[in-house]
């Protein structure tokens, strides 16, 4: 490290050069390659078997997340002022680009009315012409009023709301599109009507526009922030723009990898600049915080001779650190989901950066600028030092209780861990008074729920959902499920066209809204349907050759815990299916929310244990010793604890953001004890006796770490001004990590340094 050192030295202008010319090409290639991903779609795993088969079951049935634009009146929508914009609003989507076909827009205009007549079945249009009279209007109300495939679906019960269905073409959802319909939909708003835009594409949509938002306002906020920590601890403005030029050009080099390899921005990625801000200072905040200390203790030494002993004295913990946090963040690799696959990769090579840059940086920046002004000297009892000193005696005489304590605290939070539960709702990531969390709680009372369940029914068998028994079956599901569950708005299916043809064609009758026990007749049904030329509606819920059905529910929560449950009771119908020799499978958004969940929660579990094992390795390896990489690995062990019992107390759900808290406390966390016990080793070698490397330790490299959990803190507290409520929770809970893991390393970990005597043998004085 000497060589490399000097090697600096002697070229420090032509680093500095070479550093900078790398950061200016990294933001060549962020302004040129920027991206924002939001769909889920590309969160997934494709080769995953659930999204393979979900694929295949959507181009089967064209099921497609719609965009839902419902117009409210309050004084009911039965009216020509209500009906000429339901009818222009309708046209004017039917244009869009993005619609492949016109039936893919769907409202009180384009919907199909099933009814009977003398010649048979009849499938009309509910309206063509707007009605002059009121007449006109009353014929079209009891029409929607004894439709059951209309009526709450379409319009709302109370009559004053009516929903336009939108499906768009895959993948085409965009900002610009986002802010065409806002600007049509604007269009017809006023005279007492209000129209609100729902649906997954919305959410999606939204959060496009909020991410860039989110990192404008957090970025600068923390920049401030940690510069002005950073000159409060080091007390130097030099020092201070040094150190903060090596979280800056570690972000822009990381953002300007991630961005060259043509990898979007997703929802972790944005948390990337604040990580790198709040770690990758605590490497320099070490260097510096040593390098004061030793200019104030040997005023002798000259310029080159401190730069040389910092960086030979720090460079084994600051590597130690970066290796460990790296593999931290690392250890999210073993997730199946792909954003936080890449958070964990671009998170370490930014962490490797910060090292990269103290380390090379550093020296040459104070080689060329002159070193930083010393701290002023304490008072003559060195206040720091004595308060090291009480701090660790008192520590040390009250070990008992520590560990005890320590102990019944793991055993609350653990209680705690047990009530974890998972949720991968967009809907939730929002704050309440978040207009579009308004608007889909406005379209679910109103209507049948904005989030859907595909149950996809098949057979080897041709005709099977001709059967009675078959269909009776569905029914039945059906019936059961919204009873059981009031998340369930309704349901959609194959069984609605029957049950419908079978009223109409009995006089309207009631009694005939039922699903008809001869198979024959109901052939004859859709025989009809198809000869009057009733639209592709019925396609999306039976494929042509009646072997495949797909049973749609819609939901009124995205809430994961909601639709687990339903999945849940919808499986014990599973037997009795197949007892008719038909399978069960799942499709569709809402499942695939599902699955989404279990990936989380799988690969929080192999990324925990991974990453334990391997920061074990890691230090066992560090300092030659498996006794020491197990004690270091303590007060992460206690931070992982605390902060997901924390997660059940208070009832907070483990998202895609929130997953991240375990390689975060491992990552940041395993820092403090890497300094400590490295710091302990060398106190331990120079003075051979425990009471003044207890002191010496505490006030070395107590120091340093108090500084450095100060900035981690406040750096992460910036995350609560987010839009995002997981992003508001990461950041209170990895505030409150770091501050655990510093306790926990000054405390607990250090007593059990201390009681087992570690680097020292039986004989070494006290």
């Amino acid at each position: 490290m000497k060589k490399l050192t000097q090697f600096i030295l002697n070229n420090s202008k032509k680093v500095l050069f070479f550093i900078i010319l790398g950061t200016v090409f990294n933001l060549y290639l962020i302004k040129t390659h920027f991206n924002i991903e939001t769909n889920l779609e590309a969160y997934m795993p494709k080769d995953h078997p659930a999204f393979i088969y979900s694929d295949k079951a959507e181009e089967m049935f064209d099921i497609r997340d719609a965009i839902m634009i419902a117009i409210n009146n309050e004084k009911g929508i039965y009216n020509e002022e209500t009906f000429k914009k339901i009818k222009s609003l309708t046209k004017e989507i039917q244009k869009l680009e993005v619609i492949e076909n016109k039936e893919d827009v769907l409202s009180l205009y384009t919907a199909d009315n099933i009814k009977g007549s003398e010649e048979g079945l009849e499938i009309e249009e509910f309206f063509k012409r707007i009605p002059k009279n009121k007449e006109g209007f009353v014929e079209i109300r009891n029409s929607v009023v004894t439709n059951e495939m209309v009526h709450k679906r379409l319009v709302s019960e109370d009559e004053k709301s009516t929903i336009i269905f939108t499906k768009i073409i895959d993948n085409s959802f965009s900002e610009e599109l986002y802010a065409k319909i806002i600007e049509i939909t604007e269009k017809y708003e006023g005279d007492g009507i209000t129209i609100y835009v729902a649906g997954q594409p919305i959410v999606e949509g939204t959060m496009t526009r909020l991410m860039p938002q989110d990192m404008k306002t957090m970025f600068p906020i923390v920049l401030l922030l940690i510069l002005f920590v950073l000159y409060f601890v080091l007390r130097s403005f030099k020092a201070t723009m040094i150190s903060f030029m090596v979280v800056i050009f570690s972000s822009i080099w990381t953002f300007g990898m991630m961005l060259g390899l043509d990898i979007a921005i997703y929802g972790p990625s944005s948390l990337i600049p604040v990580m790198l801000i709040a770690i990758g200072v605590a490497d320099a905040i070490h260097m510096f915080s040593h390098l004061q200390l030793q200019k104030r203790k040997h005023p002798d030494w000259n310029k080159e001779k401190l730069i040389v002993n910092m960086n030979q004295e720090m460079f084994s913990p600051v590597a130690m650190t970066s290796v460990t946090t790296a593999v931290g963040f690392l250890s999210l690799l073993t997730s199946d989901i792909i954003p936080i696959q890449y958070f964990g990769i671009f998170t370490a090579y930014g962490v490797m950066l910060a090292m990269f840059f103290s380390l090379i940086f550093i020296p040459a920046a104070i080689n060329t600028l002159g070193l930083p002004k010393t701290l002023q000297k304490e008072d003559k009892k060195n206040l720091f030092l004595t308060y090291s000193k009480v701090f660790a005696n008192n520590v040390v005489k009250n070990r008992k209780k520590v560990i005890f304590g320590t102990i019944a605290i793991l055993i609350f939070f653990g209680f705690g861990i047990t009530k974890v539960w998972i949720n991968s709702s967009m809907i939730a990531q929002f704050p309440d008074d978040n207009p579009l969390v308004i608007t889909d709680k406005f379209v679910n009372d109103k209507f049948l729920g904005t989030t859907t369940i595909n149950v996809i029914l098949e057979s080897d068998e041709e005709g099977i959902f001709k059967n009675p028994e078959v269909l009776e079956l569905m029914d039945k599901i059906t019936t059961e499920i919204s009873l059981d569950h009031k998340v369930v708005g309704g349901s959609f299916s194959v069984v609605d066209f029957i049950k419908r043809m079978n009223k109409v064609l009995n006089e309207d009758n009631q009694n005939f809204y039922k699903v008809p026990d001869d198979r024959d007749l109901i052939a004859q049904y859709f025989l009809l349907y198809e000869m009057s030329g009733g639209s592709d509606k019925l396609w999306e819920v039976v494929s042509d050759d009646f072997k495949t059905a797909n049973l749609q529910f819609q939901l009124k929560s995205d809430n994961s815990e909601g639709i687990n449950a339903i999945i849940s009771s919808i499986e014990e119908y599973r037997r009795e299916m197949s007892q008719l020799n038909i399978d069960m499978n799942f499709a569709g958004g809402g499942y695939k929310v599902l699955v989404f969940n279990d990936l989380i929660l799988i690969g929080q579990i192999k990324s925990l244990a991974y990453s334990f094992l391997i920061v074990i390795l890691l230090l066992s390896l560090m300092f030659r010793s498996l006794k020491i990489g197990l004690i270091g690995t303590i007060p992460i062990f206690i931070t992982t604890i605390i902060s997901f019992g924390i997660l059940g107390w208070l009832n907070i759900p483990l998202q895609t953001t929130t997953a991240l808290i375990s390689s975060i406390a491992i990552g940041i966390g395993i820092d403090y004890a890497v300094h400590f016990i490295d710091r302990y080793k060398l106190n331990a070698n120079k003075y051979k006796e425990k009471s003044k490397t207890v002191t010496e330790t505490m006030f070395h490299s107590g120091r340093a770490i108090s500084f450095n959990a100060v900035v981690v803190i406040l750096g992460f507290l910036v995350l609560t001004l987010s839009a995002f409520k997981p992003n508001i929770s990461l950041g209170a809970i990895v505030s409150l990590n770091m501050l655990t893991s510093f306790v926990a390393t000054i405390t607990v970990m250090f007593v059990i340094i201390y009681s087992t005597n570690l680097f020292f043998n039986n004989k070494t004085k006290q």
